[in-house]
């Protein structure tokens, strides 16, 4: 064959392989790109527990030293009732534990939560009151609580009832850390209900403080601003308790 006739030939043999080559670098720039924005090249977040750790007994672990300095301690649970005064259990009725506890590990989420019933020191024997201090702990093993944490507590201002709730930022605990104080009271009596919420990496805590005591008591019940000092200083021991 003539010397062009080859050259042509060897020409579309060598412009046919670039058109192929070129074909696989773009269609795996495609591949690639798909699977970046799919997230397939992305690493899953890991979970930043911050040396955290499940307990069994979150109320071994729970700081009730702060209530204690307020004149409030843990009710003895005898089983088998005490009497009206001080809030306790009528006569002839059984009493549940006091502390109560619960904990599970999930795949997910490991969680753990502790109830206390408080009395009055100085509750006068014809006082009526029911104090209780609730606490639980989740440890977010798949999905970050950071983004969604805040609007979680923030939501109380929003609600549409005939209570209203005042949300505050705290400092000093965590990564954030919200106070939410409801204002009401009915009855005849004084009801309170705080909530101290934090989030430290993916830990996520909540201690909630709920009372109602009735008109004629003996003992002052604290203040909001006590409460959430209370609550503040147990928290941070509880807090601190959990990663030891």
């Amino acid at each position: 064959m003539p010397g062009g006739a080859g050259g042509g030939a060897g020409g579309r043999g060598v412009s046919g392989w670039l058109w192929a080559a070129g074909g696989v670098v773009a269609a795996t720039a495609i591949g690639a790109s798909v699977m970046f924005a799919t997230g397939a090249f992305s690493p899953k977040p890991s979970p930043d527990l911050k040396g955290y750790a499940f307990r069994d007994d979150l109320c071994a672990a729970t700081s009730l030293a702060p209530f204690a300095n307020g004149h409030y301690k843990a009710k003895p649970s005898t089983g088998s009732g005490s009497g009206a005064a001080s809030g306790s259990a009528p006569s002839g009725v059984s009493s549940p534990p006091n502390p109560q506890h619960s904990g599970s590990r999930m795949n997910s989420m490991d969680s753990m939560w502790c109830n206390v019933s408080l009395g009055a020191d100085k509750a006068g024997a014809g006082d009526y009151s029911s104090t209780w201090l609730y606490n639980s702990v989740t440890l977010h093993k798949k999905t970050d609580p950071g983004p969604e944490f805040g609007d979680v507590y923030r939501a109380y201002e929003k609600q549409q009832t005939t209570v209203s709730y005042k949300v505050e930022p705290v400092t000093g605990l965590g990564d954030e850390a919200y106070l939410v104080t409801r204002n009401d009271s009915s009855g005849g009596g004084k009801s309170a209900y705080v909530v101290l919420a934090v989030r430290d990496g993916w830990l996520t805590y909540q201690s909630t403080w709920s009372s109602y005591t009735t008109a004629n008591r003996t003992a002052k019940p604290p203040s909001s601003a006590e409460l959430a000092t209370m609550l503040e200083t147990s928290a941070k021991e509880t807090l601190k308790r959990l990663r030891g």
